[in-house]
């Protein structure tokens, strides 16, 4: 089946180049955020050609230069830009040995990293390649197994080494001929209009080669990164504002989503007439769980840097999506998008729509006003933590029936939330923070929620992947959205498996059942049964941890119901506050690529959803966020970090799936479960702080 990345991008020559020096040049639209996808995916490229690794060269993603994949997320990298690749190299063998049979004038040949071998005779890749043209298309089913040399190793990630030294890799260290820095000043809340400003007052200072101000948008740029920030500092003193702030407070958001103005889709619908006969008299159990708004936390803050002159607009930035932001870019601009040019260079790692795009549109909106001079910008920390897209809060209602044993026989979800995307290109206008503040911008809409065949997003993993009879389910989209919300890594998946595992829990607490007994009992995947019974096998379930505020707890999931299988167990110590002891996990990801990088995707994804889970929580007052520092929100450290076991249940037979999302639903489950298991307190709320647990023993009580 093709997928996405083939439809879109049908000719080989779109993915593969091979030169007669002896290298294999890959292109992908997927970018290298430190998930180590470069890596994977040119053993991937080696396998399909039948070549040692090393010659494979991968590109990083660029407009005009390599396919359009839209966007690095869902977990789909390997999924749709590896079987791109797999495929496109597969037709590309199967055009080169067919020149080596005909220049050989033999029928068949062997292939050995790259040469093409009949008996004493020989070619190869490189002396044909004049010979052999890539403009063609190809299929998903293109070429057959040479067999397996890369795929299923665990090769040393390509960045690494760089990362670990100290190199200058990174976007932050670019350094181009004659670059300047630019710095922009954000308003003191949202909503806030630029009353006054002297830009002259700014322009004098030592090195300042720019001020531009359009509408509400104020920005600097100067000759180092130091006179940029005290030129940004003297315009924020200057600078003087109009307009009130929006009411919303922390304490606010869960009533703001359940009664906001709201777009309602059924996921999954039953006959309610015939289902309520069906549970007349039997136990019924209702709860509602929720999460704040979540910040990305990236260590590094966004950055980008942009170059204006006769050719046109260059951007260098880390983005997800080069070709939706240069789309987007071009429609803020009004310019033809052929007079934008955007490339991928590596910068703090992200999983989702955070600054970056952003910050590449400043960085462009300050190159117009020094042409032929690159600008580089970086926001500061409090920009990141209070100015970037934020993972959407949600609350989600469950409601189940179950039978005099404990089968469940009826299940209704509905969740409440702001989408979760509003990624560049995807809405009616641009979504690029700056461009809201020109005099000609708008407003950024209500983010959107992916459809169904996507995943969804307030929807991701609301219907459970066990048999729970009759299922209702409706996603509520807000269409009011006072705080821009957007993707953030799993979407909707962290809180819906969340809230299902809890309530799994709960009903197998009533059923008078053991948690692992009672969800093998209700689900018939024997994929899903298997990655269950591996955890449980590595933990020695259902032996639990000693002591008084010691817990254990279990979750599981497929993520979006179509991706990897997790299941998830997690010891704890429940004192001051929730310290993880001990984890364990097992995943099923298809056929593993490189096991090494499946690991580290599951481990990182763990820690991510645990410093959710247990720490985070943006802030608000008077309309602005206070949660813009490391002080006010705190995320895991290395020290709370415990030791992680993870097994793989490689399935070579299988397609391969994502791994970068698949662990976080189910480590937030049992990162809940587990405290229950410890205190005997359920809390719904998260995060799961010493305060949320004070709250739910009030409510308890």
């Amino acid at each position: 089946m093709a997928t996405p990345s083939i439809e879109a991008n049908p000719l080989i020559s779109q993915w593969i180049d091979i030169s007669a020096t002896g290298v294999v040049r890959a292109r992908t639209g997927k970018s290298e955020l430190g998930q180590g996808i470069a890596t994977a995916l040119a053993q991937i490229v080696a396998d399909a050609l039948g070549v040692d690794v090393s010659r494979v060269q991968m590109q990083a993603p660029g407009t005009g230069s390599g396919p359009d994949e839209g966007f690095t997320a869902g977990s789909l990298s390997v999924q749709h830009s590896g079987s791109a690749l797999d495929a496109a190299g597969r037709a590309a063998r199967n055009l080169f040995e067919v020149e080596a049979c005909r220049a050989m004038g033999v029928d068949e040949v062997r292939l050995d990293d790259g040469w093409f071998i009949a008996g004493e005779r020989r070619t190869s890749y490189w002396e044909l390649a004049s010979s052999v043209g890539l403009d063609v298309a190809f299929d998903a089913g293109a070429g057959g197994n040479v067999g397996s040399r890369a795929i299923g190793t665990s090769l040393p990630r390509r960045d690494l080494v760089d990362k670990v030294l100290g190199a200058p890799r990174f976007l932050h260290d670019l350094r181009l001929p004659g670059m300047l820095f630019g710095r922009v000043l954000r308003p003191p809340y949202r909503g806030a209009q630029l009353g006054s400003l002297e830009p002259g007052a700014v322009a004098a200072l030592p090195g300042v080669e720019a001020v531009v101000v359009d509408g509400s948008f104020v920005g600097v740029v100067a000759d180092t990164e130091i006179h940029a920030r005290e030129a940004l500092e003297a315009a924020r003193v200057n600078a003087t504002w109009t307009g009130a702030a929006p009411g919303v407070t922390t304490a606010d958001v869960r009533t703001f989503l359940t009664e906001a103005a709201a777009e309602s889709t059924p996921l999954a619908t039953r006959d309610e007439d015939a289902s309520l006969a069906d549970t007349v008299g039997q136990a019924r159990l209702s709860a509602r769980y929720s999460r704040p708004f979540l910040a990305h936390g990236s260590i590094g803050p966004s950055v980008a840097a942009a170059l204006h002159d006769d050719a046109g607009l260059r951007v260098w930035t880390h983005t997800q999506g080069v070709y939706p932001l240069r789309k987007d870019i071009a429609r803020a601009l009004d310019v033809p998008v052929d007079a934008v040019s955007v490339e991928h260079v590596e910068g703090a790692g992200c999983y989702g729509h955070n600054g970056a795009d952003d910050v590449a549109y400043d960085a462009a909106l300050l190159a117009f006003a020094v042409p032929g001079r690159p600008v580089h910008v970086t926001w500061s920390r409090e920009d990141e933590l209070g100015w970037a897209p934020f993972g959407p809060a949600m609350v989600v209602d469950i409601e189940s029936t179950c039978d005099g044993d404990g089968t469940i026989t009826s299940w209704t979800w509905n969740g409440f939330g702001n989408g979760h995307s509003s990624r560049p290109s995807t809405l009616r206008t641009p979504s690029l923070l700056a461009f809201a503040s020109q005099s000609a911008g708008h407003a950024i809409p209500p983010s959107n929620d992916p459809p169904m065949t996507a995943g969804q997003g307030t929807g991701r993993n609301a219907i459970p992947g066990y048999e729970v009879g009759a299922v209702t389910a409706v996603a509520h989209r807000l269409t009011e959205m006072p705080i821009r919300a957007s993707a953030l890594r799993s979407l909707g998946a962290h809180l819906n498996v969340f809230a299902i595992e809890q309530h799994m829990d709960d009903l197998a607490q009533h059923a008078g059942a053991d948690p692992l007994e009672y969800r093998l009992r209700h689900l018939v995947d024997p994929r899903g049964r298997a990655v269950l019974e591996r955890v449980a096998e590595m933990c020695d379930w259902p032996t639990r941890p000693t002591g008084d505020a010691a817990g254990r707890g279990l979750g599981f999931a497929r993520y979006k119901g179509t991706g990897a299988w997790c299941a998830v167990v997690v010891d704890v110590e429940a004192e001051e506050r929730i310290r993880m002891q001990r984890m364990w996990i097992a995943v099923d990801v298809g056929r593993v690529v490189n096991p090494d990088g499946v690991v580290n995707q599951i481990e990182g994804g763990a820690i991510q959803s645990a410093s959710w889970t247990l720490l985070e929580q943006v802030r608000f007052a008077d309309g602005r966020v206070v949660s813009d520092t490391w002080e006010e929100y705190p995320i895991l450290t290395f020290n709370d970090v415990p030791p992680i076991e993870v097994s793989l249940l490689d399935r070579p037979d299988q397609p391969w799936l994502g791994a970068g999302e698949a662990s976080m639903g189910p480590t937030a489950a049992a990162l809940g479960n587990a405290l229950m298991d410890a205190t005997g307190i359920r809390v719904r709320a998260l995060p799961l702080t010493p305060e949320s647990i004070i709250a739910a023993m009030e409510l308890q009580a």
